[in-house]
């Protein structure tokens, strides 16, 4: 049963031409002698198909995404890399009836995960080898089972508002306090953030020309898989990073075992609360803002540009709201996951202007990147 609400009032502008359109199109939508009569007409036919199939898509979509966490968990992403594969050979593989793994694997395939040849022997499809290329995506893909059980009853989410979530717990740095900053705790969601880092680094890095930039700060930089990149492409580059404690020293592992710890200044410190490092012409705050809140986000803008000297740069980049194309991921997607987080939210580019205005930052450029789904930038200068 659905849950009881009043009545929405209607707003003053209800009678307009727009509205008015929309009224007339919906009701029409909702008619179901419409909807017959569309379904049968020769010219209306092939929309009205795309329509119902984009409708049961919606419905169905936490099948599909549920399809594709049992593909990544059961490793069928390598397990028929080499293809061809028996499904009796793969069910015996994996301890599983061979009938249970057939509705897996006719599932996948009916998503493009796996495909299945003449003979009955199964290979991947072109969704399944792609993900091979993306381990940011197949880490994203086994990380999804905590926002799965957040979203088991999104009413209850939406009205207490994130509290007390999986998710929330799992990104520890959300909660505050000292036990919240212990290696232990964020060692796991460090190398997750590593990994999809390397989705959007190359990204960025095409949008952005560092070529005249002397030292760069990257603030709340993780393990410092930003900073790698940056290294191997630009040599002259002074580079530092500033996070918390213990992700500071996961970095100084990781930078090692890349031959940059002579390269890359840590600082160790908390952007909500302590001044960043000064010396530097150049800060970039890669997926950092949209994680927090207003008050927070606008609070460490302000500190960056009291880091900068004039004239000096702040790249922030990351999922932005109201994209055209990539609405589901950054209102839908990012939406739902940082309410389960508990904090944050996606912003459009227009949002994230006003604050990097109201943090006193003078000209924004908003260069194009080759994947906006995945990440927007802005260029504010420090006039």
């Amino acid at each position: 049963m659905a849950d009881a609400v009043p009545a929405p009032e209607r707003t003053a502008s209800a009678g307009g031409l727009a509205n008015r359109w929309r009224g007339w199109r919906n009701r029409l939508l909702a008619s179901p002698r419409f909807q017959a009569w569309a379904a049968a007409f020769p010219l209306t036919r092939p929309i009205a198909r795309r329509r119902s199939r984009a409708l049961f898509d919606l419905c169905a979509g936490f099948v599909y995404s549920q399809v594709l966490h049992a593909f990544v968990r059961l490793g069928l992403h390598e397990r028929l890399a080499d293809g061809p594969v028996r499904g009796d050979d793969l069910a015996r593989g994996l301890g599983m009836a061979p009938d249970a793994l057939d509705v897996l694997l006719r599932a996948a395939a009916a998503l493009s995960l796996a495909e299945c040849d003449r003979r009955g022997d199964w290979h991947l499809g072109v969704h399944g080898a792609a993900l091979r290329a993306q381990p940011g995506v197949i880490a994203m893909i086994r990380h999804h089972a905590l926002l799965y059980e957040d979203l088991a009853d999104p009413v209850a989410l939406l009205r207490e508002r994130g509290a007390g979530t999986r998710l929330g717990a799992y990104w520890a740095y959300a909660e505050g306090g000292d036990d919240a900053l212990s290696v232990a705790r964020v060692r796991d969601y460090t190398a997750l953030m590593a990994a999809s880092q390397t989705l959007v680094a190359d990204d960025v890095l095409a949008a952005c020309d560092l070529g005249r930039q002397r030292r760069l700060l990257d603030v709340g930089g993780g393990n410092g898989t930003f900073l790698s990149a940056v290294a191997s492409r630009h040599p002259h580059l002074e580079l530092a990073l500033f996070d918390l404690p213990p992700v500071v020293d996961e970095a100084r592992d990781h930078l090692a075992a890349a031959g940059l710890d002579q390269r890359v200044t840590l600082y160790a410190g908390d952007f909500s609360r302590d001044p960043l490092p000064v010396g530097v012409d150049t800060i970039s705050l890669i997926r950092v803002v949209h994680d927090h809140d207003d008050a927070q986000a606008l609070a460490l803008l302000r500190r960056t540009r009291d880091a900068l000297p004039p004239g000096g740069r702040l790249v922030l980049a990351e999922p932005m709201a109201g994209t055209a194309g990539a609405e589901p991921a950054g209102d839908a997607y990012f939406g739902f996951y940082l309410l389960a987080m508990g904090q944050g939210r996606p912003r459009t580019e227009q949002a994230l202007r006003t604050l990097l205005r109201r943090a006193g930052y003078g000209r924004v450029d908003a260069p194009r990147t080759r994947n906006p789904l995945l990440i927007r930038v802005l260029v504010a200068r420090h006039d």
